[in-house]
């Protein structure tokens, strides 16, 4: 099988397995007091450290969770209570979950942000909490969080950045640029799936959303899951060739292009890994179809909603019409091999021929 789902969930990394694995033979729960919960409680700080080092935060600062959708979860709720929610219109499941009744904040054709939207919704609302995206899941697309962190910071306004794609793929410092809080998880990088984080700006206060034992300084109870978390640590100091990948996405693009693919978000500026490509008058779920038989994993949308394949929200927001419902992604791992490019080029150049046959047919 060629795997083309990455931002679904990457290939674990050989140094996260390991990690993972040398956690496993740890056999103290971190919060003992004993000398097995001390190497445990060892283990799990020397990860904080890792995670705090390459996201340019305090140890202190950081909260693991078993994913990304606990740690925007967590935001929400111990940042937005008494505020008014904005959001990006084509965030993540979890944001909109959590967030249902918040304000949208439009974004251009492209994908980006509407930065003076934001700034007309910030006057409107005083205090407010800001959820935004660093990147989209489904087109790569990143926004400009330096320039929505200053319209934050000018208002008074908090600012969580669902990081969770563009962590591993993207050096920010997102505090620095005005973050009062970000998320991560740890699969998403080449860890394993189960651990996540929260990590916010010196001295936040966090009211917990799970109670429990006191762990992470009482904002977040329940064992840590300890495997999971040494394979996030390490996982982030693996390194990743940015540049390599994304002339591997271009030449993609431009197979698919030249099939008679519509690149969504094509000029803005992306996640070297990620395609968005609709392909006129076929249905996503056709075209995920036709390409797993031919041994090739790419998705459509978010892969959260229980393998259903629906129209995209996120190309909704961007005035796709009806190419909301015939765009698939394409989501290079940060394994792939140089042979993915034609291999999968000439399976959609072949599914693009018979729609256009199929289409001739029927006309």
């Amino acid at each position: 099988m060629l795997y083309l789902d990455a931002n679904a969930t990457e290939p674990v990394r050989p140094e996260a397995r390991a990690a993972a694995l040398a956690a496993m033979e740890t056999l103290g729960n971190p919060s003992s007091t004993h000398a097995a919960g001390r190497a445990a409680r060892k283990l799990l700080e020397e990860a904080r450290d890792a995670v705090a080092r390459a996201c340019h935060a305090r140890p202190a600062d950081i909260v693991f969770t078993a994913g990304a959708t606990e740690a925007n979860a967590l935001a929400l709720h111990a940042l937005g209570e008494g505020r008014t929610i904005l959001t990006g219109a084509t965030e993540h499941d979890s944001i909109r979950a959590a967030a249902p009744h918040a304000v949208p904040v439009p974004v251009r054709t492209d994908g980006t942000l509407d930065l003076d939207a934001l700034a007309a919704l910030l006057e409107m609302h005083p205090d407010p909490l800001v959820c935004l995206m660093a990147a989209n899941n489904e087109t790569g697309v990143l926004n400009d969080i330096e320039a929505a962190g200053r319209l934050c910071t000018a208002h008074g306004a908090l600012l969580h950045v669902d990081a969770v794609q563009a962590v591993g793929r993207c050096n920010q410092n997102w505090l620095a640029l005005g973050a009062t809080s970000f998320a991560l998880s740890g699969h998403k990088f080449g860890g394993t799936m189960g651990a996540g984080a929260l990590i916010t700006r010196p001295g936040q206060e966090l009211r917990p959303l799970m109670r429990g034992g006191g762990q992470e300084l009482g904002r977040r109870g329940g064992t840590p899951p300890l495997p999971a978390i040494a394979a996030l640590a390490a996982a982030l100091g693996a390194g990743y060739d940015g540049a390599k990948i994304a002339k591997y996405r271009d030449e993609m693009e431009a197979a698919c292009v030249a099939a008679g693919g519509v690149v969504m978000g094509a000029g803005a500026p992306r996640l070297p890994n990620t395609l968005c490509v609709a392909l006129p008058g076929r249905r996503a779920d056709a075209q995920l179809i036709a390409l797993d038989m031919a041994g090739i994993a790419v998705s459509a949308g978010a892969a959260c909603s229980s393998g259903k394949v629906t129209a995209s929200h996120v190309l909704a927001a961007m005035g796709a019409g009806e190419l909301a419902g015939q765009a698939i992604r394409v989501s290079l791992p940060w394994n792939v091999a140089p042979d993915a490019m034609p291999e999968f080029s000439t399976a959609y150049a072949a599914m693009a021929k018979r729609g256009l046959r199929a289409g001739a047919a029927s006309a």
